[in-house]
């Protein structure tokens, strides 16, 4: 099997790098920093959503499925700084040189982590091999790596699904429930600031896996209508999450497979 490696990130303001940007005085707070970005943003766009190069990563939540398993983890602040966990995300990558799943990645997951990476000073030569590489086969990645956007390597399932028309994209949440998956539990990516201000780091990790787990769930039922799987198969592999979810316990797993028709 080959590895299939399903992610998601949770950002927040970058606060310091607007108080760079804007040369403002130490005084303010964050959330009054937090809050004149909105501001601006607002009177731009008219949505506080803010540029790419100012989210700040907290949070992000993979899924391995490999033929020895399935492993659902985070790499999080506040216990691992944002480089830490961007290097640490594209060190996997090196490893595993694994299909990676996303929905929305190529708008705004892998741009924020190149952006932030940088900023950063990560190292990722594996992820960014486009058939120029040292590896073995890095002729390979000429034809399929994962920074060209009709490439597979990186497979950004909203995109492809929407062919490419941004009109035609579908929530994540709505699928999954249509397909009678459990959808969005208990936050929205609108709520993370609010969250990590309140001290819920916790929470935004547990939102941000349960993302992930729809993912994977929705990139099977992909994968049957692509032939790649029969019912099945299909059915077989929900009953393998399912247990492997059971097993870790965790609250928000427990909730998950409540909701899970």
């Amino acid at each position: 099997m080959k590895p299939v490696l399903v992610f998601d990130i949770e950002t927040i303001p970058d606060v310091a790098g607007f108080r760079r940007l804007n040369n403002l005085p130490g005084e303010l707070s964050d959330d009054e920093v937090a809050e004149l970005a909105y501001q601006q943003r607002r009177a731009k766009t008219g949505n506080d959503f803010l540029q790419l190069h100012l989210q700040r990563i907290v949070t992000i939540s993979c899924a391995l499925r490999t033929s020895e398993g399935l492993k659902v983890w985070s790499l999080s602040e506040p216990a691992h700084g944002e480089g830490e966990i961007i290097q640490r995300f594209f060190d996997g990558i090196e490893k595993f040189t694994p299909q990676i799943v996303s929905w929305n990645g190529s708008g705004f997951d892998l741009p924020v982590l190149h952006y932030r990476g940088m900023l950063h000073g990560v190292s990722a030569p594996r992820y960014w091999d486009m058939g120029d590489g040292d590896y073995a086969d890095s002729r390979d990645f000429k034809w399929n790596n994962y920074i060209s956007r009709y490439h597979t390597r990186h497979l950004d399932l909203m995109d492809l699904l929407a062919l490419y028309n941004a009109r035609a994209n579908a929530p994540l949440d709505d699928l999954a429930k249509l397909f009678g998956f459990p959808g969005k539990l208990g936050m929205d990516g609108g709520k993370v600031w609010e969250a990590w201000q309140g001290g819920k780091a916790a929470d935004i990790r547990d939102y941000c896996e349960t993302d992930v787990i729809n993912t994977y769930l929705v990139y099977n039922r992909f994968r049957r209508l692509r032939g790649e799987l029969t019912a099945e198969e299909e059915i077989a592999e929900g009953e393998f999450v399912k247990a492997h979810l059971a097993k870790i316990g965790a609250p928000h797993w427990q909730e998950f497979l409540a909701a899970w028709r």
